[in-house]
C-alpha cells in the first residue's frame, strides 16, 4: 500500500487512466473526486467488504 499526503486541489494519476483528486466540501470535509474510464468499476470500501 502506498500512503500519500495530498492537499485539496492536488491529485494523483494511476496507470495514466485514473485521476484521484482531493476536494474540500463547503462543510470543510475532504472528499475524493475520481475520474476513470467507464469500464473500470469503482466501489466504496464498505460495499466491497460485504461482497
Amino acid at each position: 500500500m502506498l500512503v500519500l499526503g495530498r492537499k485539496p486541489g492536488e491529485y494523483i494519476v494511476i496507470d495514466g487512466k485514473i485521476k484521484v483528486e482531493v476536494v474540500k466540501s463547503a462543510k470543510g470535509d475532504l472528499r475524493l473526486a475520481i475520474d476513470a474510464p467507464r469500464e473500470i468499476e469503482i466501489v466504496r470500501g464498505e460495499i466491497w467488504e460485504n461482497k
